[in-house]
């Protein structure tokens, strides 16, 4: 059978098991001291999705180099009948690619406020929520990622604000911004840990995820309540992690956050359920984003792997914002206080 003809466009998993393109990328990262094992997570992404995501290691004039060693047949010495056996035993499978659905008119007349609007989940979100006829209040600590984000919307009924959610003003700045009424709150911002356990902490690290994850989650939870009440009705989504759900996932740190953030979605949905308020929460798995893990701790390092040794491919942010949306709509009417996994099946693993 003759083989795929390869290009940027490819999908990681076809360039992995092409029987020249695997031997060069798998000599690549081994030059690098990687194995083809670090690219599980995004291989079905297309490889030229690495370029912004690699934020610089991996460059377009790299991927230009890669096709044309391919189509000059330049095999690594030694490495096709190894890799061949290699792929065998663990062939990915290809999918059809999910493709986003608009529902035009879904969030006319809603104003929704956003965190982590300028990248990632909150950017997807962000963007979902205008293309379907919301007006969004935008948050984000950065300036250039907001004006970036805004700019790619020509037309969308958007208010950015720059603001860090730990900030009583810029908690005041936000609900300022959106108005009397405010229909929806996705509380998206977030940061990692460093993966280090409990024993190996430091109390710095502990304070700025909690600050950030519990504490900012918390502010802006409390903050639009009063105008949700007035108007008897709104809908809070925030985002747990997969470490909402297993000790698996992350550094102490991160995991007790996110623990944090399924109780107050849980005690919210409670308390205001009868208000007409839901508080919902999303748990997202292994996620594209701007979010980046950082390993203190050997031990960590170690026993995270271990427990992300089931993780499935990572998914696009876009893919987060779909389940997002669904929960801050009208379309979520019945559900409160739930934490919806988003995590292509890994907590069931």
């Amino acid at each position: 059978m003759t083989p795929t003809t390869l290009s940027g466009d490819s999908s990681i998993a076809t360039w992995l098991d092409h029987p020249v393109g695997g031997p060069i990328i798998r000599d690549m990262l081994a030059q690098a001291g990687q194995s083809a094992e670090v690219m599980r997570p995004v291989r079905m992404l297309a490889i030229k999705r690495l370029v912004k995501l690699s934020k610089g290691a991996f460059t377009q004039e790299m991927i230009d180099g890669l096709v044309a060693r391919v189509e000059a047949g330049e095999v690594p010495e030694g490495a096709a009948a190894a890799e061949a056996v290699e792929e065998t035993a663990d062939a990915p499978v290809e999918r059809e690619p999910w493709v986003e659905r608009i529902d035009s008119g879904r969030f006319s007349g809603k104003t929704i406020i956003v965190t982590g609007a300028g990248s990632g989940i909150g950017r997807a979100t962000a963007s979902r929520v205008a293309r379907e006829g919301g007006r969004v209040i935008a948050v984000d600590i950065s300036q250039e990622r907001l004006d970036e984000f805004v700019g790619s919307i020509p037309g969308g009924d958007i208010v950015a604000v720059v603001a860090n959610i730990t900030d009583d003003d810029a908690i005041a700045a936000i609900v300022a911004a959106a108005g009397d009424r405010i229909d929806g709150l996705a509380n998206i911002a977030g940061i990692m840990d460093d993966m280090t356990p409990v024993g190996e902490i430091s109390d710095a690290v502990w304070k700025r995820v909690f600050s950030i994850n519990v504490d900012g989650t918390m502010k802006l939870m409390r903050a639009v309540i009063p105008a949700m009440l007035a108007q008897a009705s709104g809908s809070i989504v925030n985002t747990a992690s997969e470490a909402a759900l297993r000790g698996s996932a992350a550094g102490a740190a991160y995991t007790a956050s996110k623990h944090a953030v399924v109780g107050l979605t849980k005690s919210g949905a409670f308390m205001y359920g009868p208000s007409g308020i839901r508080v919902n929460a999303v748990a997202p798995g292994p996620t594209i984003t701007n979010i980046e893990a950082t390993f203190a701790s050997p031990l960590g390092a170690e026993r995270v792997r271990v427990g992300m040794s089931v993780m499935p491919d990572a998914a696009e942010s876009d893919a987060l914002a779909a389940s997002i949306t669904f929960l801050l709509s009208d379309d979520g009417v019945n559900v409160n206080g739930v934490v919806l996994p988003s995590d292509g099946g890994w907590s069931a693993a």
